[in-house]
């Protein structure tokens, strides 16, 4: 059974801070990490982020 990983970089609440020992952020949980935060959150709960929201596409 493989798990599918979510990609914190189409999401809502990720950004990327200025903090060079922490460079990926989420809004939601407030969590600062070097690796991205699904990551983080999978480790802590045993499950995929269920607050994930991916970001609506710019029309041009």
């Amino acid at each position: 059974m493989s798990i599918k990983r979510l990609d914190c970089r189409k999401c809502i609440y990720f950004y990327v801070t200025w903090d060079v020992s922490f460079p990926y952020g989420c809004k939601l949980f407030s969590v600062k990490s070097k690796q991205l935060p699904s990551v983080i959150v999978y480790q802590s709960i045993g499950a995929e982020c269920d607050k994930y929201e991916e970001k609506q596409q710019k029309k041009v």
